[in-house]
């Protein structure tokens, strides 16, 4: 456009109201009106920041589900009540949180024990894509007392969005290479772990040492201590290395109240049987230190020549149901790789949907080349890797806020 079109005519010299021509000034036109170039140029702009909005929208949506900072894992909080990932990771006001939050979830736990945890975050990563995106809210791991407690195993579950789980087993640890006929009596062999050792004060060092340690972590931890004490695979069993009638009680309630002692807190006390199915002439009320001394009644079982679960787990849950309501957790399962395979993984999640009392499991995601006594992966088919998928995605997971209240600072009380 000209500039003699945007200029008015020269008003006549005698004419007050206007500057004369030395005075006059061009005034240029708003950008909105300099033509339709610009305007186009605007509006694409416009619309280009816009489209790079909800496409980053829909890719965090779905970074997210693999990486734990939407619903999966123990994240997916709201402003008001906020996941834990979103507490770790300063996007809200910082908070511990309390052992009590995740005693009574407001869903089912979904936990794995992998060849790494709980420090490899990859391996969750792959776990999740492996389970169809959805990520666990558990990380199980194993320590000996030939070891020593690494914090940083709580810190690095956290961080990956799951609730540590440590399973505590006092003794030096498989033989190694045995042969095949020697394993179980290497295993039990130990008596330097017996239960009346730990009871008289031999360990006391290392379990308070470990405690400090677990009190000074301060977030919530599950100690899963001497699990499948109605066997016979353990030092720990009363019918093996030289233990008698009583002792495990003793030593559980000793391992405890060290912990009591010196303000670990923040430790979910799991008790943890095997199936009756091995073991069925042992009671399980005999073994178990009180409700005083435990927050969950876990169980080992597996999916070994049995169609449901139901066969595998209700005479276990009947027996406990005489002596206990706490919460149950399934802390070891899967499925044998056999003709009920397939039949029992499917199964496995309308069976935990019907039995709420039941509020979490955790899956072995293991073979014998990474430490289990067979291969217990979901992955082992193709088949039982779909029906595992199509199952879990039934559920309703924990978020890990359960808005439970806070426990009492005091160490007595049923949830020390």
């Amino acid at each position: 456009m000209s500039s003699s079109q945007n200029t008015p005519a020269t008003p006549p010299p005698s004419d007050p109201r206007r500057p004369s021509a030395s005075r006059r000034r061009k005034k240029p036109a708003h950008w909105w009106n300099r033509g339709t170039g610009i305007r186009l140029r605007i509006w694409m702009a416009v619309n280009a920041v816009l489209l790079s909005a909800l496409s980053y929208g829909v890719y965090a949506a779905v970074v997210s589900n693999a990486e734990g900072t939407g619903y999966s894992g123990l994240g997916g909080g709201s402003r008001t009540n906020p996941g834990l990932l979103e507490r770790l990771k300063g996007r809200t006001e910082p908070g511990i949180p309390t052992k009590a939050q995740f005693l009574h979830p407001d869903g089912v736990y979904f936990g794995a024990a992998t060849t790494n945890a709980p420090y490899d975050a990859a391996e969750v990563d792959k776990l999740t894509v492996d389970a169809g995106g959805i990520r666990p809210t558990m990380t199980s791991f194993f320590l000996s007392w030939s070891q020593k407690f690494n914090p940083y195993a709580i810190t690095a579950a956290y961080e990956h969005g799951t609730l540590p789980v440590l399973s505590w087993e006092p003794w030096q640890g498989g033989a190694q290479n045995p042969e095949p006929d020697q394993i179980l009596k290497s295993n039990i062999d130990q008596p330097a772990y017996r239960l009346a050792n730990i009871t008289a004060g031999t360990y006391d060092t290392y379990i308070t040492q470990t405690a400090k340690a677990v009190a000074a972590a301060k977030w919530p931890l599950v100690i899963r201590f001497a699990h499948e004490m109605n066997g016979v695979w353990y030092p720990w069993a009363e019918r093996v290395n030289g233990n008698h009638q009583g002792d495990y009680v003793k030593a559980y309630r000793h391992v405890h109240d060290i912990f009591r002692k010196v303000g670990a807190t923040n430790v979910i006390w799991a008790w943890s049987p095997n199936i009756v199915r091995p073991a069925k002439k042992v009671s399980l009320k005999a073994l178990y230190p009180g409700d005083d001394y435990v927050d969950w009644v876990g169980m080992t079982g597996y999916g070994v020549r049995e169609s449901t679960p139901e066969i595998t787990f209700r005479a276990t849950i009947d027996q406990i149901r005489t002596f206990t309501d706490k919460p149950l957790v399934i802390m070891e399962t899967g499925a044998q790789i056999d003709a009920q395979q397939l039949s029992w993984v499917e199964a496995f999640f309308p069976w935990l949907r019907k039995n709420s009392e039941v509020i979490g499991f955790v899956w072995m995601q293991k073979d014998r080349d990474s430490g289990a006594g067979g291969n217990w992966r979901f992955t082992s088919s193709k088949a039982e890797q779909q029906e595992f998928q199509a199952g879990l995605a039934t559920l309703r997971l924990a978020t890990g806020h359960a808005g439970a209240p806070a426990p009492s600072d005091s160490p007595a009380g049923s949830t020390p």
